[in-house]
């Protein structure tokens, strides 16, 4: 990684199974329905999905994943990022049941990316706290769709 080193890391609990969550995950081009500031999803190839992200920023973000880690058993979903970031993402479910919480999934999302182009590398003081606030405007509205989806609920909510 050339630029400034960006490491997020969410966690959020969903009332359905790890099944059901896994698939809705592993579907990238699914995520535009459920996902607000995932814009447009296109498959490049059975691995490779391009995305267009927008939250805060007033750009989109443009990212192509690629399926690195698919593996249901362990409930581990990873991909390499190239585009306006470079990096890898990964998604890490576990099961609720038996841990007296209830039925549900547990997620944990880790990135570590660094920023490409000059807007987004420029005046890493400044840039550092914006996207940082971007991304944690769109996990926020990641884990709603995410809820509304498992719910039976699918589509974004009206502006």
């Amino acid at each position: 990684m050339s630029g400034p080193v960006y490491r997020f890391t969410s966690r959020w609990t969903v009332p359905a199974p790890p099944g059901q969550v896994f698939d809705r995950l592993a579907d990238l081009v699914g995520y535009p329905a459920w996902w607000p500031q995932v814009r447009a999803a296109a498959r490049v190839d059975d691995d490779t999905v391009l995305l267009v992200c927008r939250s805060l920023l007033p750009y989109g973000l443009e990212l192509e994943l690629t399926r690195q880690r698919e593996d249901r058993a362990d409930g581990v979903l990873e991909a390499r990022l190239a585009g306006h970031l470079a990096g890898w993402s990964r998604w890490t479910l576990a099961d609720l049941r038996g841990s007296g919480s209830g039925p549900g999934t547990a997620l944990l999302y880790e990135q570590e990316v660094t920023t490409r182009g000059r807007l987004l590398s420029a005046g890493t003081r400044v840039a550092r706290p914006v996207l940082v606030g971007n991304h944690a405007w769109m996990m926020r509205g990641g884990r709603r769709g995410l809820l509304r989806t498992v719910a039976g609920r699918d589509g974004r909510t009206p502006r």
